[in-house]
């Protein structure tokens, strides 16, 4: 017989939102395991997230733009379930497990640059739980509302604990001006336990009380970066993204990688787990 799995982190169960303190630690590794220096590994526990500049070099950004751009251009592609298409002007503007359409982004997901330095983040082995090219054209793309991925992944995927960490591979300059990434830095320490029904009455959303309080105690960053630049975003960071309205394009990978220890298990949200290129099934070890 089968017991129930305790969850410490309960969400879209009542009628209102909690803020509940982290049961987890952000950072499992030592500055002996791997890449990464103490300090910004305290770094990134205390802020949820660290950035590494010019993490490739200009050719290889230049490279990957080229690759995400074939891709979006291909017309096969947006028939494709992985495919996110804009209703508007039929575009794609995000394509879900993008490591194994492309040969050049499965190797990019895989590269010692990107996995070791997760490695040490999470104390263990990682595999990619979800990656995406995400590409929003000039005067084109919407904004991303607040949300922390972990809410998602434990509540529809089965993610049980917070290992996990989001590595966003910048392949354009990202400003304020064309919809850079926001975060509000160390509210990865507090799980936001979602309503039933949230805003734009999708379950799973925060609420504006809560994103208040949050933004008030800790203050929004705006993740500006150049071609090649890298950002750790632990999974439980509170991130948004603004619309942009610029001429030009804003383009990144983004690879989730997961503690083979925190393999997911049945959704704790009560539904059927979702598509395996939205959540992978597969707990390869990345870079093996």
């Amino acid at each position: 017989m089968d017991l129930p799995t305790l969850d410490d982190y309960p969400t879209r169960k009542g009628t209102e939102a909690a803020l509940l303190y982290r049961r987890d630690p952000t950072v499992w590794g030592t500055a002996e395991d791997g890449p990464l220096s103490h300090s910004r590994l305290q770094e990134h526990d205390r802020r949820g997230y660290t950035r590494f500049g010019s993490l490739l070099d200009p050719d290889e950004a230049a490279g990957h733009l080229d690759e995400a751009d074939r891709l979006v251009a291909d017309p096969g592609l947006r028939d494709d379930e992985r495919a996110v298409v804009d209703p508007s002007d039929g575009g794609v503007r995000s394509v879900f497990e993008v490591h194994r359409v492309s040969g050049a982004f499965d190797a990019l997901v895989n590269d010692p640059r990107l996995v070791e330095p997760a490695r040490q983040l999470l104390g263990s082995d990682v595999y990619v739980h979800q990656s995406r090219l995400d590409h929003r054209p000039g005067f084109g793309g919407g904004p991303l509302y607040w949300r922390s991925d972990f809410e998602t992944w434990h509540a529809e995927d089965g993610m049980p604990r917070m290992r996990a960490v989001g590595f966003s591979v910048a392949l354009t300059d990202h400003h304020s001006h064309n919809g850079a990434p926001l975060v509000i830095p160390g509210s990865h320490r507090t799980y936001v336990s979602c309503l039933e029904d949230g805003e734009h009455g999708r379950s799973g959303t925060p609420d504006r009380g809560t994103l208040t309080i949050l933004a008030d105690r800790h203050g929004i960053d705006t993740l500006e970066a150049a071609p090649g630049d890298v950002t750790a975003l632990d999974a439980n960071c509170m991130y948004a993204a603004g619309a942009n309205i610029t001429p030009w394009a804003r383009s990144s990978l983004f690879v989730v990688y997961n503690s083979v220890e925190n393999a997911c298990e049945k959704p704790f949200g009560g539904e059927g787990p979702r598509p395996g290129f939205l959540a992978s099934r597969d707990f390869t070890p990345a870079g093996r």
